[in-house]
């Protein structure tokens, strides 16, 4: 049985995925975002070894909260790092009547083999996508997180040719994704789209920048302040429809 790297978990998410949720945040990400409030998630050698079963049985001690459409969402660091792990674990959800939910950032998909092979059968068992768009243009994304977005972009594109349901997620952070420009171009990369049923602004917020310096990381976003209502409503009329 293969062993997940975890972070942690959390018992009653309300806002990741329909209903109520049963968290689960992997451990390793490859992305450097300048945003980032789980930095402390990047280290893949790091976390706690946990199987599926463990996990499944943690997470079904609160299956009378869900209701008729929570489950369980795992998130990260980036869950698609230990895509094998995660078709093990969604499995064994899918056994046990379990509604599942994918949150990432989309950096290891590749339409190569064996993880296209994967990342197919992983869809078969996943219920829904929740999809972040650091930055729809190429150069700016790169700076932002350390990554290219065109393989991200294109795991967007096979979701929606399948059909598989996509909630997408914009980090509105001032001076970096703010712009009116890319957040219409953004609106217009979704508007290609077949398969969005929710998009949503997350203004950016700083409660995560004390891991850094736990971490003796420089935070590289110190001094920019949240947006302010005016400016996510803004950005929410361009974005969401």
């Amino acid at each position: 049985m293969i062993k997940g790297r975890i972070h942690s978990t959390e018992s009653f998410g309300s806002v990741d995925g329909p209903g109520v949720r049963f968290l689960i945040f992997t451990q390793g990400c490859g992305m450097r975002c300048k945003f980032c409030h789980n930095a402390d998630t990047w280290n893949r050698e790091s976390g706690t070894l946990m199987t599926a079963d463990e996990l499944i049985a943690q997470a079904l001690r609160y299956r009378s909260y869900w209701g008729d459409k929570g489950g369980i969402t795992v998130s990260g660091g980036e869950p698609l790092l230990q895509i094998d792990f995660l078709t093990e674990l969604f499995t064994l959800a899918k056994e046990n009547g379990i509604n599942t939910c994918v949150d990432t950032a989309g950096q290891p998909f590749s339409r190569r083999e064996p993880f296209f092979g994967k990342f197919r059968q992983l869809c078969g068992l996943t219920d829904l996508f929740i999809c972040d768009i650091k930055h729809i243009d190429p150069g700016l994304h790169k700076e932002l997180t350390g990554v290219k977005n065109d393989n991200i972009l294109d795991m967007l594109r096979f979701l929606s040719d399948i059909g598989k349901p996509v909630w997408i997620r914009q980090v509105l952070v001032k001076g970096f994704t703010d712009d009116d420009k890319y957040l219409r171009k953004t609106r217009e990369f979704i508007d290609e789209l077949k398969n969005v049923e929710r998009v949503e602004v997350l203004p950016y917020h700083t409660m995560g920048a004390y891991k850094w310096k736990e971490l003796g990381m420089e935070y590289p976003l110190e001094g920019v302040e949240p947006p302010d209502a005016d400016r996510i409503k803004a950005a929410g009329d361009i974005l969401v429809k």
